[in-house]
Parts: C-alpha cells; structure tokens; sequence
C-alpha cells in the first residue's frame, strides 16, 4: 500500500494524542514489566476495567521476580473476574521463562520478547514501543480498523495474506523519531478505542476525517469487513453446591485444561445421573437436594446452561478418602480464583 497521500500521519495522530488522548492509565510507564501486564490484561478487556484488576496485581506482585515465584493459586484470585484465564497462567509461565532462560534481565528485542509464553507480535511491539521507545508497529483489532477505513484496505478479515498486508502498511506509517514512539502507539489505540469505533464513529473528532478514503467514499460501515461468526455451541452443566455444617463449601481445582482451567470450582456432571454418583461418594443424601435456578453464562463460543443444587453435609458425613477438593469457609471463599458464575451464585 502506497501512503503518498498521507505523508503526516504519524506526526498527526502524534499531536494529536499529546492533545486528546488518554494520559491517566497507571501503566503508562516505561517499566516493562508494568506495560506487560497491561498488555496481556488489555487484550480482551475494556481499560476502565482493567485500572482495578492491574493496580491490585502489581500492588500484590510488584516484580516479575514475585509473579514468577508466587503460586499459580495467588496468579489465578488476582485475575478472577477478568476472564480469558489462559492469559493469566500465560503471564506466569512467562515471568518463569524470564527468571530461567533471560536470568531475571527483560528481553530486549520483539524476536526475544515474542519466545514468552502468551506474547504475539502485536503485544511484543507494544512493550518494545512503551517501554523502551523501539520502532515497532502494534495491530491489534483497534489498529486494524482504524488502517482499513483510513486507506480503504478491503480484504478478509481471515487470510494471511490480507493480514500481511496490514502489517507493512502499518510499519510504512511509523513515526521517524523513536522518541515519538509511545505517544504514537497510545494514539492508535486511543483513536480505535475512542473515535474510531465499530458502531457510530465520531468522525467529526477525527484528526485523519479529512484524508479517510473509507469516509470520502461512503464506505465506514462497510470497512472493515466482519469476520463470520463462529456457532454458538449450548451445553448444560449441573453443579454440586455442598455445603458443610459450618458453612464451609466444598471445592476443587479444575484441571489444567478446558474451561475454568487451575480455578477452583464446585462439583460439576454433565447430567444429573452423573452429578447423584459424584454426591454420593462426596456423603450427600440425593433425597436432600434443593434444585436452585438454573441460568445461563455466555463463553466466547459456547453458551452454558448451569442448574446448580444444594445439598447440606450432615456432619457424621465425609467426601471418600480419593474425592480431591478442600472445605472453604464463606469468609475466606474470596482469597480462591472461582469462575465468575460461581462467585456471583455464592454472594
């Protein structure tokens, strides 16, 4: 792609940002570290959400020497809430590979940056650019939008090729000076996030609305294109909320795959049938049971419908010696990384 007609629009999007932008994030530091943790955080999540979630982690874990060393329980309760858990134990495994394989030193190239865990291009680019001012070019969904309508890039959203073709316009705009590189990077995403928006855009705050190709022809709801939708799988679950005489719940660590994965949960079947064997070997009488409002919870490609019951221990009762899980007490259930359906049922 040609940029000739767009010869200042570093330096634009550049003042622009100084004048504009957000400027209030916590991360916005030349600690890699801290801009790591935003980045892997930011990935599917909204910034206003994130401040809470970053501010407590790096408050928890204020160095990749305490991430790396922390248990990957403490990793998981300071990420509940936040969704997408293979990011957080990405984050973990990562602030290992720091420790083990760059001796505790921060990579100091993209190339070194993307051999850690759960980091890609687009997120390396970001630390490099932020944190020590490299000339490396973010595009993430935001960045992509805000390409295809400014110089009219039309192509599927799923090839490779179109893809790559994304990639060298955006390494084309880079700004000559480094030292530009962090207000230049914040204003891509502050420019997606906040003006150039998928619904209703406000062009009219639009410093490149005059040099937009999408605008001039009529084409800024058509670009980008819409990826297909993926098909929304629905499945049921049926939950075990067994309940000790003390009111301590009982539950258990999720494997290391599949949904929820390392958080701790209640028992879970995916039938009732099931769920009455898994009581029984945990000492609760089926006849006992309170069957609780069923409702549903919404993953990126799966819906579920969850019917949680009941059950109260009776304390000459105890789970079978080979039933794996820990007796929670109410008060402390918060210091463990529950699925956020289970967290919102408990309170």
């Amino acid at each position: 792609m040609n940029t000739h007609h767009f010869p200042d629009f570093a330096e634009k999007l550049v003042a622009w940002q100084r004048e504009h932008g957000r400027h209030d994030f916590p991360w916005q530091v030349r600690d890699p570290y801290a801009v790591w943790l935003s980045e892997i955080m930011l990935q599917q999540t909204q910034a206003a959400t994130v401040r809470d979630y970053f501010l407590r982690f790096i408050r928890e874990l204020p160095t990749v020497r305490d991430l790396a060393a922390a248990p990957q329980d403490t990793v998981l309760a300071l990420w509940a809430g936040l969704g997408y858990y293979s990011r957080a134990r990405n984050l973990h495994a990562a602030a290992q590979q720091i420790m083990d394989e760059f001796g505790g030193e921060f990579p100091q190239t993209r190339e070194e940056w993307q051999r850690l865990k759960g980091v890609g291009r687009s997120t390396a680019a970001a630390v490099m650019a932020f944190a020590f001012h490299s000339r490396e070019t973010i595009l993430d969904g935001n960045v992509k939008r805000v390409l295809c309508r400014i110089f009219a890039q039309d192509g599927d959203p799923k090839s490779p090729a179109f893809e790559r073709s994304l990639w060298a316009l955006a390494e084309q705009l880079l700004p000559d000076n480094a030292a530009d590189m962090p207000a230049y990077t914040q204003g891509l995403m502050d420019l997606g996030a906040t003006v150039c928006t998928r619904n209703k855009p406000k062009c009219g705050d639009c410093p490149m609305a005059h040099q937009c190709l999408a605008k001039q022809q009529g084409r800024i709801d058509e670009l980008p294109r819409k990826k297909t939708p993926v098909a929304v799988r629905q499945q049921t679950v049926f939950w075990l909320l067994l309940r000790r005489h003390d009111d301590a719940y009982w539950l258990q660590k999720r494997p290391n795959r599949g949904i929820w994965a390392g958080l701790y949960c209640v028992p879970e079947a995916g039938s009732l049938h099931e769920l009455r064997g898994l009581a029984e070997r945990l000492g609760a009488d089926g006849d006992d049971w309170q069957e609780a409002e069923a409702f549903t919870h919404r993953l990126t490609h799966r819906l579920l419908e969850i019917v949680p019951y009941r059950a109260v221990l009776p304390p000459q009762k105890q789970p079978a010696a080979d039933e794996s899980g820990v007796w929670v007490p109410r008060e402390r259930i918060r210091e463990y990384a529950l699925p956020t359906p289970l967290a919102t049922l408990l309170k």
